[in-house]
């Protein structure tokens, strides 16, 4: 699959600085490349940085099927396609998962892996409120207010709604529509179980940066990641929730800024 993407060229704050070489970045559920500016530009003073759709999100393809291993398979033809050569890939929640399984299946391909708020685990799929809230008909809403407010009576989350709501697009005729297949996403309930090959391992240069107060990572996960990863370094941020890089943004890229400055 042909995915969306938006690149931000390698901008060094020195004429004497070396790029580390291409960035990935891959979003998590519902979410998209949009998420990810302010993050992208500010890496790209370390490389040049593509921030991707995946399947079914943002202005990528909507497919039938969407699995992690699907989306690994996209991930590489972006690669192949794009010729970029040992990538730094950094993945977020869903995008973390892919991002693992690319690593686990593709040994010795990236530079390096940044893996966020997520472990290398089955997880349920917890996101009925979500689903609800963008399954109503949009037909006679004139106004993102209106649909806001139809939202909150499946999901009370204020910050949530504004999340979904960066895949929210008004057309031309007024109307609006959802960008993500959420009726596809709806059938692919079992998109986070099962999903890791038996007995994989990594050698990769791995960065785990994990929100303090999350849902998505418990303290059996340490554990867990520390046999899986050899060649690893753990970043918690007190306090922090699934969503650090918007919530946290400050200690977020000041931890992204002093490892990535360690990577050669």
């Amino acid at each position: 699959m042909k995915l969306s993407y938006k690149l931000y060229p390698f901008q060094p704050n020195s004429e004497n600085e070396k790029s580390l070489g291409d960035i990935i970045i891959l979003h998590g559920l519902f979410g998209s490349s949009k998420n990810w500016v302010t993050v992208a530009k500010f890496l790209s003073n370390f490389g040049s940085v593509y921030t991707v759709d995946q399947r079914n999100h943002g202005n990528s393809p909507h497919a039938a099927e969407h699995s992690i291993r699907l989306m690994s398979e996209d991930l590489e033809e972006f690669i192949l396609d794009h010729q970029i050569k040992n990538p730094i890939l950094l993945g977020h929640s869903m995008g973390g998962l892919v991002a693992m399984y690319f690593d686990f299946t593709h040994p010795g391909v990236l530079n390096a892996l940044v893996v966020q708020d997520i472990a290398p685990r089955s997880y349920p799929f917890a996101y009925d409120q979500e689903i609800q809230s963008m399954s109503f008909p949009l037909e006679g809403f004139t106004s993102r207010a209106d649909i806001d407010t139809e939202m909150a009576k499946f999901l009370p989350d204020t910050f949530i709604r504004q999340f979904l709501q960066m895949s929210l697009e008004r057309l031309d005729s007024g109307e609006y529509r959802w960008k993500l297949n959420v009726e596809g996403l709806n059938q692919a309930r079992r998109v986070f179980e099962d999903t890791f090959p038996e007995n994989y391992s990594s050698n990769t240069k791995t960065l785990f940066l994990v929100g303090g107060s999350s849902d998505y990572f418990t303290k059996d996960d340490l554990g867990l990641i520390q046999k899986t990863f050899s060649n690893l370094v753990i970043k918690i941020i007190p306090e922090g929730g699934h969503y650090i890089h918007f919530t946290h943004q400050k200690e977020y890229l000041q931890i992204l800024s002093e490892e990535f400055s360690l990577i050669s």
